[in-house]
């Protein structure tokens, strides 16, 4: 079978697509994927309208913070705050030690480091000096 190779600038929505189940049926053949569960922490206005999240999932012990957003309008309010401890806190009460994400310079590393999360390592060479930065915290026992 003779293989033609190309790169491109855009992905073609089927080709993403087929990596995308071919990863997923690789991960699947390799490792009990689906252990994994996802978990979410939202705020919403009184007539239902979200105005923030925090979206991950966990797998054992461990937890992923994948995105944490909150409106401009509802911002240092300590919403953000909140969705972040009840997100941590249903991670612990499913087991899990353990939570990790990830963050650029422009966005929130404060934030996390004063909610007790630490550098575990920074990625450097974005433009305009831009740092993605990989946070980890280990969680306490459910009465802490």
């Amino acid at each position: 079978m003779t293989l033609v190779f190309s790169v491109h600038d855009q992905v073609a929505p089927e080709d993403a697509a087929a990596v995308d189940a071919g990863l997923d049926a690789a991960n699947i053949a390799a490792g009990p994927i689906g252990d994994v569960c996802r978990l979410a922490a939202m705020a919403h206005t009184a007539d239902g309208q979200p105005v923030g999240g925090a979206v991950g999932r966990t797998w054992g012990e461990c937890c992923e913070l994948q995105q944490l957003w909150v409106s401009a309008a509802h911002r240092h309010q300590g919403v953000g705050s909140r969705l972040l401890q009840d997100f941590e806190q249903r991670a612990r009460a499913r087991g899990c030690g353990r939570v990790y994400l990830d963050t650029f310079s422009f966005q929130a590393p404060e934030f996390y480091k004063a909610h007790g999360y630490e550098v575990a390592f920074e990625v450097r060479g974005y433009t305009q000096g831009v740092v993605k930065h990989t946070l980890t915290k280990r969680l306490g026992s459910e009465r802490s």
